[in-house]
Parts: structure tokens; C-alpha cells; sequence
């Protein structure tokens, strides 16, 4: 974690960071766009959990399969899942297949958030805050995972990938995509979050990927090389030495800093002079002396 004179000399790049990038302009470019589309909390929550569960890979691969599902789904996102019928449905997501997830497992899932929403009235008033964060997203996916499989199974084919769609947070993994779903629901409102959870910002952990990782590392948030959960704690733990109360903001531009290209993997010279973040950059101080 951060020594108190390493973080404080981190905030002022980070904050330019903030200032000067055009989180509007990466909307685009990324899956919680979709769920911007929405007015309705519970259909937001939803096309917002359907997003990050198939935000892997490459964005303009599987951001045109979210499309498609969310427009066979209707104008309600959530009104379709509560009233989700394998069978009658199965035309929805019959066929679908991205990378290592078939359509029961999409199903499965849309399935589980629809008993949800009958059950609780939305997904914000099933997630047990009065757990910690882990173990509240573990019981949330487990409970997801819990729905009857036999019906999906018959009419939409057989399960491939659930554990990759909904992993368990306590098996170790950083559990990315669904720490990106909570900082949707929870940060903001804002250009990006949707702030509609009330668990406070503080508890967040980083969704770590391997953007976050390598800029992580520059910055010194981390020396951890590995995508767990320990290093996603371990990142946030040094960003709470920044900001207590909101330890995440920083991910959003952080990310996409590193995935349009202006930080690449390969240091460029003049993409570092011009950095914001060149004071505080392993790379940068090298590069530029």
C-alpha cells in the first residue's frame, strides 16, 4: 500500500487526469453506454448486469451481441426478465453464442434476475448490504445461479460458461465485471455511474483488468502481477489513501486512458511528455529524465 507521501503526491496528477479527460467521448467505447438508454431504475439494473456479465474480450465484439439481445427484450429490459418463460422466449436467445457462453447460460442468468425482481421488487433490494462487500456479491451470484436449470436447459441447450459469467468472489478471482456492475449501480450519478444502490462509496473495490493492472503498476498502486482479488483489494487500499470516501473514481479514465492507446504498451515518447500523469509514472520519469 501507499506510504501517506507517495499518496499525496499522486493526487494532483490523478486529478488532472480527471480534469482533462473526456469521459463523455469514451461512452462510446464502452458497454455502460447501453444502459444509459434507460429511464426506469429496474430496467437500467438490469441491461446494466446482462452488459457487464459479457464485458470480456474485445468491446466491438460483444457490445453488437448486447445490442441484439436488449432489442429482442424489448423496451423493459426488467419486465422482460419478470416475466421471463424459457419456453416462450426461447426465440430470443436461441442460436446466441459468445466465446465461452451459450444462450442457457444467458438465459440462466436473465432468469435469475426476473425471480429477483418478483421476489424483491428489484435487484438493488436483493443485495444483502448488510454483508461485507464479498460475501454480499458471493451470496447475490449464488442466488442467481440458484435458479431451476432443468427448464432453460430443455428449451435453449445446455449450460457452458456460468462460472465464467457469474463467478463466485470467493474463490479468489478478481471478479471484474461484476465490481464494474456495482461501481454502475453504486458510484454517481454522473457522466458514467448511475448511482441508484445506496451502499456507500467507500466500500467499492476496484474492477480490476488488465488495463487497471499495468496502470496500477506505473503509478505504484500495486507490485502485484496477478488479476485476484487480493490485488484489486490491495489497489484500492492504496487509492483510499487518496480519496477515503470514493476510492474508484480514478477507474474509469484509468481504464480507458490505457485502452484508447494514449498510454500504450509500448512507452512513446511523446505520448508521455504530454501525459498528465508523467510525474507519477514509473515510465514517464524514466523516458523523460
Amino acid at each position: 500500500m501507499l506510504t501517506a507521501a507517495r499518496a499525496k503526491a499522486l493526487v494532483a496528477p490523478l486529478n488532472a487526469l480527471l480534469a482533462t479527460w473526456d469521459s463523455r467521448a469514451r461512452i462510446g467505447f464502452d458497454p455502460v453506454e447501453l444502459p444509459h438508454r434507460y429511464a426506469r431504475p429496474e430496467d437500467i439494473e438490469v441491461s446494466a448486469l446482462l452488459c457487464t456479465s459479457l464485458a470480456y474480450g474485445r468491446v466491438d465484439l460483444f457490445k453488437p451481441k448486447l445490442e441484439q439481445l436488449l432489442a429482442a427484450m424489448g423496451e423493459s429490459p426488467a419486465d422482460f426478465a419478470a416475466g421471463f418463460d424459457p419456453a416462450r422466449h426461447r426465440r430470443v436467445f436461441e442460436g446466441f453464442v459468445y466465446r465461452f457462453n451459450l444462450a442457457a447460460d444467458v438465459g440462466l442468468l436473465v432468469a435469475g434476475m426476473g425471480a429477483m425482481l418478483r421476489a424483491h421488487g428489484s435487484l438493488a433490494a436483493a443485495f444483502r448490504t448488510e454483508l461485507p462487500l464479498r460475501e454480499g456479491l458471493a451470496d447475490f451470484t449464488g442466488r442467481l445461479r440458484a435458479t431451476p436449470r432443468e427448464p432453460i436447459v430443455r428449451a435453449l441447450g445446455p449450460l457452458r460458461g456460468l462460472d465464467h459469467l457469474l463467478p463466485d468472489p470467493l474463490r479468489g478471482g478478481s471478479c471484474k465485471r461484476l465490481l464494474l456492475f456495482l461501481r454502475w449501480m453504486v458510484r454517481g450519478p454522473d457522466a458514467v455511474d448511475f448511482g441508484l444502490w445506496e451502499i456507500p462509496t467507500a466500500k467499492l473495490v476496484i474492477p480490476l483488468d488488465t488495463h487497471i493492472a499495468r496502470m496500477s503498476r506505473l503509478l505504484g498502486l500495486t507490485a502485484r502481477k496477478d488479476l485476484s482479488w487480493r490485488t484489486a483489494e490491495e489497489i484500492t487500499a492504496s487509492l483510499r489513501r487518496l480519496d477515503a470516501a470514493d476510492p474508484v473514481k480514478y477507474d474509469f479514465a484509468l481504464c480507458h486512458y490505457g485502452m484508447s492507446g494514449a498510454c500504450p504498451l509500448r512507452p512513446v515518447r511523446e505520448n508521455c511528455a504530454g501525459c498528465p500523469l508523467r510525474s507519477a509514472c514509473k515510465v514517464g520519469r524514466r523516458i523523460l529524465g
